[in-house]
């Protein structure tokens, strides 16, 4: 999967391992995507059973169109490799892995996967959470052909640099932005982190619609609460369908009546103003064929 496939991820659901009540009830929301994690939510002494049981909810499937990632442990830990060659066979469609600080990161746990029998379908993302990951995101970004995506963990972020957590992220504006141009100059998906208040709705909202104007293709999640907000934000607005749509009638008028320059309301329109209005109504269509399904 690339950034370029119109596939929706609007809201993308953590799930604890830990939790059965839990996995068995996100067959039921309409979350874009689900992360069943292995690794904070996960106390040392439950990894194992939490291993166990995700295996064993991602081989009975049943979760529609909905994207399955899992979460393991970091390859440095007493459980990491364990994780892989528990749930690589089960073929999820990407594996997250955590705290990626460098490009080795990424190829050991490629080489875990493929001894662990991935196919070549199997996709690994990133979590971008620490000092050396930011600054390292570009060559992180271009590791591996199995990269499909960068996961923003700003929590553990912002514990290593210092830094608040104030209503606008100001303090960690650089950083999304690096993860977010090196996601983008290769051609992978980028998801904003978690909002750990789940009481703040409006807080949430305002967090949505800014990763959003910067570039995020959708948040991750702490609680279903969260989902109608994400999904609504980060679905094309019926304002920017609508232009979308009239681009590409504007383009295609041109093309017929042989004239080598398209306008809309009094502004040029360019190739790159044509592939931008292309892939927005082709995830508009996606996203309205997941909300009939």
């Amino acid at each position: 999967m690339s950034a370029s496939e119109p596939r929706p991820r609007r809201s993308v659901l953590y799930v604890p391992g830990g939790n059965a009540r839990a996995i068995e009830k996100v067959r039921g929301l309409a979350c874009d995507g689900v992360i069943f994690d292995l690794e904070d939510s996960v106390a040392p002494g439950e990894k194992e059973a939490a291993r166990a049981r995700v295996a064993a909810a991602v081989t009975a499937g049943g979760f529609g169109r909905r994207e399955i990632i899992v979460r393991v442990n970091g390859l440095e830990s007493p459980w990491g490799r364990d994780d892989l060659a528990a749930i690589v066979p089960r073929a999820p469609d990407a594996i997250l892995l955590p705290k990626v600080d460098t490009p080795d990161d990424l190829l050991a746990a490629v080489a875990h996967m493929e001894g662990a029998g991935g196919g070549p379908d199997l996709r690994l993302w990133a979590m971008m959470e620490t000092p050396r990951g930011i600054l390292a995101a570009e060559a992180i970004a271009r590791a591996t052909p199995r990269l499909a995506g960068f996961v923003m963990g700003t929590n553990d972020l912002a514990k290593e640099l210092h830094a608040a957590h104030v209503p606008g992220r100001e303090p960690l504006l650089a950083s999304l932005s690096l993860v977010i141009l090196a996601a983008r100059a290769h051609g992978l998906v980028v998801l904003d982190s978690v909002h750990v208040d789940i009481r703040d709705g409006a807080g949430f909202e305002a967090e949505c619609r800014q990763g959003a104007a910067l570039g995020f293709d959708g948040k991750t999640l702490i609680h279903p609460a969260q989902i109608e907000i994400a999904n609504r934000v980060f679905r094309p607005s019926p304002a920017s369908v609508e232009r979308a749509r009239r681009i590409l009638a504007a383009w295609r008028e041109a093309e017929a009546e042989g004239r080598g320059v398209a306008v809309l309301d009094g502004r040029m329109i360019e190739h790159l103003h044509v592939a931008e209005a292309e892939r927005l109504l082709a995830l508009e269509a996606a996203i309205a064929e997941v909300a009939e399904a």
